[in-house]
């Protein structure tokens, strides 16, 4: 697959190189020659500022399947991500968000298939490892439509011991996984829920109250 990733900072930088050990083709944009210093050999780099189209057409952007916006600038990020999507038609946009605020702005209207916001992602994952008993979005999928949530079965839920075949979800609501200790569970309908498992959903936002209240009503 052929990756483009603009700005090569550290965030940048490290999935290059991670992309790149994985067997992709993946071609470095920054406007900063120190940035693009010391990558791997088999990383194309192109110097110039991915917010030009002039540079964008040079790097032929549009035999990508992916671009990664990972600048330090949110605004240059959804300009990369506008650029990408609707001038080079590539396929599948990611985001990099660096403040909180100007989440609703990374949606399908600038170019972003999925945001990636490092606040909250730390956020839920703290929320995650000390909340019991409640629905925690660990992220948002396809320009927030979907959501991976978590939820952690306590001792006081009406479904505890029931078979997940047995529980009626709520409608866009699919149980995809059970952590249970050191196992990883794909749910059938035979298997039960026990308390302390670590349930992992895919739902939209609308049916997270309900998820809540059929494994743990407050």
């Amino acid at each position: 697959m052929r990756i483009a990733i603009a700005g090569l900072g550290k965030v940048g930088t490290s999935i290059a190189g991670e992309l790149a050990g994985n067997g992709h083709t993946v071609l470095a944009i920054d406007k900063d020659p120190t940035a693009l210093e010391g990558l791997p050999s088999n990383i194309e780099v192109i110097l110039g500022d991915a917010c030009e189209l002039t540079i964008l057409e040079s790097a032929s952007v549009q035999s990508c399947e992916v671009m990664i916006a990972a600048t330090g600038d949110d605004k240059a990020n959804l300009v990369v991500s506008l650029l990408a999507k609707t001038e080079f038609g590539v396929s599948r946009v990611v985001a990099r968000v660096n403040h909180p605020n100007n989440e609703w702005m990374f949606n399908e209207s600038w170019g972003v298939d999925t945001s990636v916001s490092t606040p909250r992602i730390l956020s839920a994952l703290v929320e995650e490892a000390v909340t019991v008993g409640d629905v925690v979005q660990l992220f948002s999928l396809r320009t927030g439509n979907a959501n991976l949530v978590e939820l952690t079965l306590p001792s006081h839920s009406p479904v505890a011991q029931a078979r997940v075949g047995t529980i009626t979800w709520p409608v866009d609501c699919v149980l995809v996984t059970i952590v249970r200790g050191q196992r990883v569970i794909s749910p059938s309908a035979d298997d039960t829920l026990e308390v302390g498992d670590e349930l992992l959903f895919v739902c939209s936002p609308d049916s997270e109250a309900g998820l809540q209240q059929v494994l743990a009503p407050h």
